[in-house]
């Protein structure tokens, strides 16, 4: 009991300078002036588009700009703070209070190659304690599949991290080959340093993106030109523009017209880690677990032994990251656990036979450049970090 007490009195005080430096930091940046109608409770999440069509119909006409809506602003802080798409309706009656969330800092060395071995491997273990309240109850705690913390499936629930069938989820793959991951490991979002996370809100608010709006193929060319044209002060070409469609496809295995918000924040994350870190510093982000299965998968594409592997094996090991949900469900055509051929036979790439033709003929170049272990990693990092998520989107579709 001392010790429970000592860990809510630190985490009230961790929360309270949380919300006074949040304040500060509020009264130095300007607020969007987007507004969204409130959603009755219970009803689905709009498209972008809905969205903003109805924040122009509540627009009153006059020169004064109205104050930004209470559940735009709100998402923003939810943004900003990595609370990710937590509903603000959500009950916290007789409810763990979650702890507040601290954004990750880089180090002094962060760019530098780690010292990550073949042939030494690590010792994977969990911790014996759940994460939230601190209990051991050996076989009643299920572990995620990235790090090494437990939990209760009834602290879950009172934390408010599991809901509908996510509990169901939770008990069918936590111990399973699948594997479940924790809140944390879930949202790609929270690998991002505060400086990284302005950077991207700065980015939506400039696109006019809301946050947890779903995101129609429209809504997503739309971004990713207005994203091409900031960064490259150019139009995107017809091939990126293809990429683009094929990576929305994937963003949407269920083939509903729209890619959730989770799934849309995860993957702007990951392509923003990717911009504005070197490879080493996010090799630096890979857990024993990710690090272990990485070694597995290079020494089972090492067959002759000799330390080497060809580059299309290379790019095969990248799409083997995502076969993390094993069961198929009726209403999907093609099963996640096949990530390319499924993007390739997409309605969004049934005219992409020239790229292809392309990946047929550099099919024999691939094969020529030897790929070691040390590049192995720096080239499949990415992928290993975008496969975290237990959704069954692909946030980093890897190249054909």
């Amino acid at each position: 009991m001392g010790v429970l007490m000592s860990r809510r009195q630190t985490v009230e005080k961790v929360q309270k300078v949380s919300l006074a430096v949040s304040a500060f930091k509020d009264g130095l940046k300007d607020q969007p002036s987007t507004r969204r109608r409130a959603e009755a409770e219970g009803s689905r999440r709009g498209t972008l588009e809905q969205t903003v069509q109805e924040g122009e119909d509540e627009a009153p006409a006059g020169p004064s700009q109205p104050e930004e809506s209470s559940t735009s602003k709100a998402a923003w802080e939810r943004l900003r703070d990595g609370r990710g798409v937590e509903p603000e309706e959500f009950d916290r009656a007789n409810r763990f209070t979650p702890p507040a969330f601290i954004r990750p800092t880089r180090e002094l060395h962060d760019d530098e190659p780690p010292d990550i071995s073949l042939e030494q491997r690590e010792q994977v273990l969990n911790d014996e304690m759940c994460e939230i309240c601190e209990v051991w109850t050996a076989e009643s705690l299920f572990p995620c599949r990235i790090c090494s913390r437990v939990y209760h499936d009834g602290c879950l629930r009172r934390m408010g991290y599991l809901q509908n069938d996510s509990a169901v989820e939770v008990t069918e793959t936590a111990h399973t080959e699948t594997g479940w991951s924790c809140n944390y490991c879930d949202n790609l979002n929270l690998l991002l340093t505060e400086e990284e996370m302005y950077s991207l809100m700065e980015t939506l608010q400039q696109c006019k993106i809301i946050p947890d709006t779903c995101l129609t193929l429209d809504d997503f060319l739309h971004y990713k030109h207005l994203v091409h044209k900031q960064q490259f002060e150019r139009p995107m070409g017809e091939a990126q523009e293809e990429r683009a469609a094929l990576q929305f496809s994937a963003l949407d295995p269920d083939k509903k017209g729209h890619i959730e918000w989770p799934d849309f924040l995860s993957h702007e994350s990951i392509q923003l880690l990717q911009k504005l870190r070197p490879q080493n510093s996010l090799l630096r982000l890979l857990t024993a677990k990710e690090r272990e299965r990485a070694r597995m998968a290079f020494l089972a594409l090492d067959q002759d032994s000799d330390g080497f592997i060809g580059e299309s094996e290379c790019h095969k090991a990248q799409h083997t990251w995502f076969r993390k949900h094993q069961k198929e469900t009726p209403s999907c055509n093609v099963s996640i656990s096949h990530v390319g051929p499924m993007s390739e036979s997409s309605p969004a790439s049934s005219g992409s036979s020239k790229s292809q033709e392309k990946s047929l003929l550099a099919t024999e170049q691939e094969e020529a450049r030897p790929i070691d272990w040390p590049t192995f990693l720096r080239e499949n990092v990415a992928y290993i970090l975008a496969a975290r998520p237990n959704s069954a989107a692909v946030h980093l579709k890897p190249p054909a």
